[in-house]
């Protein structure tokens, strides 16, 4: 399977977790760990179309739970995490990582509230 390395965090090692061959997995060198969830990479392109100006401060929050945290798995949707067994691990939506910023930008992807 061929990697493909994200311009975010392409100064930092990436490594290949076997038992997560979906999810890109970053090491600072500290020596933390965090895992990027290919939906959760779309969520964030997409604040970085719709929000650029706040693309910075998001991405030095995650580096900064990151730190705090030592292992962290962001997802693409809470509940469905493809990432498994990741020991020591939280896991974290874009929403928990933007909200607490005050940073949205509005899910036009769901369905219609027209109902039949």
């Amino acid at each position: 399977m061929e990697e493909k390395k994200y311009e975010e965090w392409q100064e930092l090692p990436m490594d290949y977790d076997e038992k997560n061959p979906y999810t890109q997995r970053f090491t600072y060198p500290s020596g933390d760990i965090f895992y990027v969830e290919p939906v959760f990479h779309l969520k964030l392109q997409g604040f970085k179309m719709q929000r650029p100006e706040s693309i910075d401060t998001i991405l030095l929050e995650m580096e900064r739970i990151v730190k705090q945290n030592h292992v962290v798995v962001f997802v693409g949707e809470e509940d469905y995490e493809i990432t498994k067994d990741v020991e020591g691990a939280i896991y974290l939506t874009i929403q928990d990582v933007c909200d607490p910023l005050l940073i949205f930008v509005e899910d036009k992807s769901r369905g219609s509230d027209y109902g039949d």
